[in-house]
């Protein structure tokens, strides 16, 4: 008989299990290798490989792993070309060292970099065991073939781990030799390979930055002005010291530029949960001499309202865009706008340091390792060989963990109160120091003639900066992606530029986040207003297959863009009949060198509840090397693309972040997740990454799908502004 009366305790213990033994069976990597290592000796043959004596092979991946997958993509690429099987692999985290050039985790860029690289690596270690199997056998190399982990010569099978010894004293073979598989035998490149770190994930095993622990560690927490440029006047420093569990409290002053330290107040206690109490406690006197007074809501209706007349400083233009709206047929403009956004992942930022005399060792959850030794070298008086790195797995990244403020923190606090210190932030820490994704207005205006095409395109862009005139990062400092210019013969981008001192950083898809929902959005618009249909209005713009330049100096294929606009257009049925209050929204977009097209199919109710049904995603970015992975990222920048453009804006009043923590901030929840097709257009092109270029064609493609069904355009995010809401 079941028991109707068990507890709550009683039943999440019981759940709790059932959850994680269901978890575990699940996710368990078939590429880990076995959990014990015990009397194993290992040869390194390069800096990503090494053969155990137990004939295991040893990877390692030395960019930061983020969420992204590269902690398993990238050994796929060296076990693929050193024809290793991956249930033969182990992999590792990498050392941060110079040997493996800049590490760091951004762009999408790890797997085109390091696409090359590591199947010379994989391909260089095959080579040398072949040349050790032949010289073993008195054969030629030529006699001798890999596979799954041995050197074949007629009956003979040599496995890698007898030859490993020998073969890493031999010469390494120049690139110009190297022989590499062809596509078309790959074993597995292009398969589902689960993550390598999913059974430590499910089982609560320590990988992230927060959950450093050792002996003799105390915890820290740092407070900085609510308002960007505010220092220290004074504090109630030895009240705070007297409370129970803390060490320490002082005031530090700022090192180097705003990426490194900024000026604040720091607590070191016996525990988390003492120094997070104390710095609630915590009463300082601000001086607000130099602070901050910015209003995002000032300049978002002064822009607004300047946005269609001309002014500000010319960026680009070409051919004769006067005579080309003077003898336009139509003319369509209108004016678009986003707002800031935060980073916000879910381990808010923290880092371990251990200062010892001239030399510290740091545990930092960093997308950017390599800076981070250079900034605590520069900053803090440490010689480089002098500071240990080690890279610990991000709970989310997206751009934040490029800036290495939280490093500097732990570093200075550390060397400071004289013991180790994990320095951890909350969340409304983490909301209110970010490098934020500044929102921006666009002024957009197309002449036409009288079939429809496009002859003459101008922008008004309105950024901001922290000068007042040369434009923040992302994504203002980039207007080269502005779109479609590079596919109109006549066209002017003018820029107006307002002094900020709110820090703006690199926001997952730099620069096409905000750009595509513009851009997209408008084309159709132009399409509706002149009564063409939206695929063949963006068709017609690439026109003849050709090579044009693209964004910061790549190249855009334009028999790629049209094959991916036809592709995800044929396979959502683009067009189909729907009920009323249901409609389909397309829209394209050339991001971090990926083609990428979305096609959301939702339904608005008459009181703005929006129930996203269906997003159909094709990309091509070349060869996949995990498809697993792949597919992952296009349906996580889906969630995070709808997630930030119902609810998402940072509000900034009198120099401060008004949003502290997810209750203002409101992530999207699982229930509102649609259903999510990914199909990718392989080809021999170089691949290209993945983590971001899915995200910027979400936002123009359901506010496309909204029009259509309700005949309400949206041109500012969020969507929660105009009084949409998730079904």
């Amino acid at each position: 008989m079941i028991d109707t009366n068990i507890s709550r305790r009683a039943f999440l213990g019981t759940s709790g299990a059932l959850v994680v033994a269901v978890s575990f069976t699940a996710c368990k990597p078939k590429g880990a290798g076995p959990v014990t290592e015990t009397q194993v000796t290992s040869t390194p043959m390069n800096a990503h490989v090494e053969i155990g004596s137990d004939g295991f092979v040893t990877l390692f991946a030395q960019h930061p792993e983020i969420g992204q997958g590269v902690k398993t993509s990238l050994p796929m690429i060296v076990a693929e070309e050193l024809d290793v099987p991956w249930e033969k692999v182990r992999v590792r985290q990498s050392e941060i060292d110079p040997k493996y050039g800049f590490q760091f985790a951004g762009g999408s860029l790890s797997v085109p970099m390091l696409w090359q690289p590591l199947r010379e690596a994989g391909a260089t270690a095959r080579a040398m065991l072949v040349s050790a199997a032949a010289e073993k056998l008195g054969v030629e190399q030529s006699q001798c073939k890999t596979e799954n982990g041995f050197v074949i010569s007629g009956s003979k099978r040599l496995p890698y781990s007898e030859l490993a010894e020998a073969a890493a004293l031999l010469p390494v073979p120049d690139k110009a030799e190297l022989k590499f598989k062809d596509s078309q035998d790959f074993k597995i490149l292009g398969r589902r390979i689960t993550g390598v770190d999913n059974e430590a994930l499910v089982t609560g095993r320590p990988l992230f930055g927060i959950d450093q622990q050792f002996e003799g560690l105390h915890y820290g927490a740092y407070t900085k002005c609510p308002s960007v440029g505010g220092i220290v006047k004074s504090a109630n420093l030895d009240e705070i010291k007297a409370m129970p569990g803390i060490t320490d409290a002082f005031a530090l002053d700022a090192k180097g530029e705003v990426d490194a330290l900024k000026p604040g107040v720091a607590i070191v206690g016996t525990s988390t949960f003492a120094v997070l109490k104390a710095k609630n406690a915590l009463k300082i006197d601000w001086d607000l001499s130099n602070a901050s007074t910015f209003n995002w809501e000032e300049f978002l209706e002064r822009s607004k309202s300047a946005a269609l007349k001309d002014g500000g400083t010319s960026l680009f233009s070409d051919g004769d865009v006067k005579t080309a709206f003077n003898s336009a047929d139509k003319t369509v403009e209108h004016v678009y706008a986003y707002p800031f956004l935060a980073h916000a992942p879910l381990e808010p930022q923290n880092c371990t340091a251990k200062v010892d005399g001239d030399k510290v060792e740091i545990w930092a959850p960093t997308q950017m390792p390599t800076q981070a030794v250079q900034m605590v070298a520069e900053n803090f008086g440490f010689k480089p060989e002098n500071i240990v790195l080690n890279q610990t797995r991000c709970g989310g990244g997206f751009g934040r963990r490029l800036f290495n403020d939280f490093v500097a923190e732990a570093v200075a606090i550390s060397q400071k109160a004289g013991v180790p210190v994990k320095v951890q932030w909350t969340r409304e820490d983490d909301m209110a120091n970010d490098y934020y994704r500044p929102g921006a207005v666009h002024g957009c205006a197309a002449a036409l003639d009288a079939s429809g095409k496009i002859t003459g395109w101008k922008v008004n862009f309105h950024t901001l900066s922290k000068d007042g005139e040369t434009p923040g990062r992302s994504p203002n400092a980039y207007m080269d992606n502005e779109f479609p210019r590079h596919l109109v013969d006549h066209y002017s981008v003018n820029e107006t530029v307002t002094k900020m001192a709110i820090p703006t950083g690199w926001w997952r898809a730099p620069i096409s986040n905000g750009f595509a929902f513009v851009y997209g959005s408008f084309l159709h618009e132009i399409a509706h207003e002149t009564g063409q249909d939206y695929v063949e209005l963006v068709l017609s713009l690439y026109g003849d297959d050709q090579i044009i330049p693209g964004p910061q100096g790549s190249e855009i294929n334009t028999a790629r863009a049209k094959g991916v606009i036809r592709e995800v257009a044929k396979r959502s049925n683009w067009g189909k009949k729907l009920p009323k209050g249901r409609a389909q929204g397309l829209a394209y977009y050339y991001s971090h060198s990926g083609y990428i097209g979305e096609v959301v199919e939702l339904e608005v109710s008459a009181d703005k509840a929006v129930k996203v049904h269906k997003v159909d995603v094709v990309a091509d970015v070349g060869p996949i090397v995990n498809m697993s992975g792949a597919e992952n990222q296009c349906a996580g920048s889906v969630i995070d693309g709808l997630s930030t453009m119902m609810n998402l804006q940072v509000n900034i009043q009198n120099g401060q972040i008004i949003e502290g923590n997810f209750d203002t901030y409101p992530l999207m929840r699982m229930p509102s997740t649609p259903e999510i097709d990914v199909h990718f257009i392989q080809s021999n092109n170089p691949p290209t990454g993945l983590g971001e270029p899915a995200l910027p064609p979400l936002a123009p493609a359901v506010c496309n799908a909204i029009f259509s069904a309700t005949g309400e355009r949206v041109r500012e995010l969020p969507l929660s502004k105009s009084g949409f809401r998730f079904a």
